[in-house]
């Protein structure tokens, strides 16, 4: 495989924690014509990206499988969004698809704020969908849409999560930021949520989301690397309350459009200040194992 030595490397890292692996929350499989736009933006550097950034895992869908079994990575996701109406349904579809053929995928579906949606996202909810994606950057929409409420309601009921890219980072959006999630939360204070990428660049308010909601989570895609350190560093001081949240900050990579290799993701978290092997441990695996009910090879 392309990927040997590192894959090498990357199960090292795990097996040295005594993990069966790792779960991965932030990956993206798409249908191949969508992954080949989604790929040609990141090479023209469009302005939501902002800054030169080379696709590391450019390979097809099945090496692309077969390099996180390789890595040992034990759940991901196949993170799927629309940018415009009558595009979420067809997603779902195609994502449901792909967890059949894969099931070392969690069930992944998406949304829009559109008629309908809280009927296409009732059906893959009884479908089996475990993990939802919204993009509020790329889709350019409010949260608080009021065609989003029988979805946020559905998903609270169901206690289902849901990945959000709501920060700002790499670029602001009209709807991106801490303010618009804090409403969200106010209606459905039981929601789900795992906001992506730490919620950078406004780390220390999304902290203080997680900490002071019930079911908000973060996760870790591209934080604290090299990469996204030159213009939006994660805070010095803040790393005690990240530990303080330790339970409820998840794994993600952003696999495969991610302008680094695999292994760099998790040794950028491993040299956090003050984390610990049990620190490492539950964002690596055994937080997003309890989230998604996954058990460890000895139960």
């Amino acid at each position: 495989m392309r990927y040997d030595d590192e894959a090498a490397a990357v199960r090292q890292i795990w097996s040295s924690l005594g993990l069966p692996g790792i779960i991965d929350v932030h990956t993206h499989f798409m249908p191949k014509p969508v992954m080949d736009k989604v790929w040609n933006y990141f090479d023209s550097a469009g302005p939501m990206v902002g800054r030169s950034w080379p696709i590391t895992y450019r390979t097809e869908e099945s090496d692309r499988v077969a390099t996180l079994r390789a890595f040992g990575i034990r759940r991901f996701t196949s993170l799927v969004y629309p940018h415009k109406p009558e595009m979420a349904a067809w997603l779902n579809q195609w994502s449901a698809e792909f967890a059949r053929q894969t099931p070392d995928c969690l069930a992944t579906a998406t949304f829009y704020p559109e008629p309908g949606a809280a009927d296409y996202v009732a059906a893959a909810i009884r479908s089996g969908a475990q993990v939802f994606k919204a993009h509020i950057q790329v889709g350019d929409y409010d949260p608080n849409d009021p065609m989003l409420e029988g979805v946020w309601g559905a998903l609270e009921d169901a206690g289902i999560p849901a990945v959000v890219h709501c920060g700002s980072g790499p670029q602001p959006g009209r709807f991106t930021g801490p303010e618009p999630i804090r409403r969200l939360l106010r209606r459905h204070p039981r929601l789900a949520l795992i906001v992506a990428h730490m919620g950078m660049p406004e780390y220390g308010e999304f902290l203080d989301i997680c900490l002071n909601s019930a079911a908000v989570y973060l996760d870790t895609t591209m934080a604290f690397t090299a990469f996204v350190d030159e213009m939006m560093p994660f805070p010095a001081g803040a790393e005690p309350r990240l530990r303080a949240a330790g339970e409820r900050i998840l794994f993600g990579s952003d696999f495969p459009n991610i302008p680094y290799g695999y292994g760099d993701a998790l040794n950028a978290i491993a040299a956090v200040p003050g984390v610990d092997d049990a620190w490492l441990r539950g964002v690596l695996h055994d937080n997003a194992a309890r989230l998604f009910a996954i058990g460890l090879p000895s139960d």
